[in-house]
């Protein structure tokens, strides 16, 4: 049974939800504030409009899981950057907390779209193609990618110290970066520990599907 909500901003989850029961196998958990689904797959364009429609209903907390990956929603209730972030955000916005997606080749690209939501980035410092020298060899590094189309952020909010700095090293599971995606902000997490070596996008530059982020080299 799906929780029930105003049924004026439910009738298009409603319908979103059925029709992932029809083709996804799946086991929804029902919780007033905090929904989990299990899919067996979903697609980023599916997840992409099931996450705007859920941020128009008053669905505090949401987690997808699959065999692949794992992503929970939140409504940012407290999520305040600073003035400039305020204005687009303040309201309506979201964290997701999802994973990276590990790549040691040149991976695919989709277009790119214009997904900046009107965010300030001037204040934000901007570091990038940093690396860091190493005589262990390229080919044993491995690639923190963007897993969706957006705008890639180093900190949290302008004038934060960055996630992480070229040399540092990162755990599983850390957050190393965000994606700001239809005024979604996606924290990206490593899936491997190791030390970061090279930061290959600049703060408040659009990123495509796919598109290396950072280099690691493994422990």
């Amino acid at each position: 049974m799906i929780a029930s909500y105003a049924p004026t901003q439910q009738v298009e989850l409603n319908v979103l939800i059925y029709l992932l029961v029809c083709k996804f196998v799946y086991e929804l958990i029902k919780n007033k504030f905090h929904e989990v689904i299990k899919i067996v797959s979903l697609d980023f364009n599916e997840i992409r409009q099931l996450l705007a429609t859920i941020a128009n209903t008053d669905i505090a907390e949401l987690t997808l899981k699959s065999d692949d990956f794992e992503i929970t929603v939140r409504k940012a209730v407290s999520f305040q950057p600073q003035e400039q972030f305020t204005s687009t955000m303040a309201g309506s916005g979201m964290i997701v907390s999802g994973s990276s997606v590990i790549s040691t080749g040149t991976p695919a690209s989709v277009p790119l779209t214009d997904t900046s939501g009107g965010l300030d980035i001037d204040k934000v410092t901007n570091v990038s193609h940093q690396s860091l020298s190493t005589s262990a060899n390229n080919s044993k590094l491995l690639e923190i990618i963007s897993p969706m189309v957006g705008t890639f952020y180093r900190a949290s909010a302008p004038g934060e110290s960055p996630f992480v700095e070229v040399g540092d090293c990162v755990r599983s599971d850390q957050t190393v970066c965000i994606i700001e995606a239809m005024k979604l902000m996606n924290e990206i997490e490593a899936e491997f520990s190791g030390q970061v070596m090279e930061v290959l996008v600049e703060n408040g530059e659009p990123v495509e599907y796919g598109q290396p982020l950072m280099r690691i080299n493994p422990d």
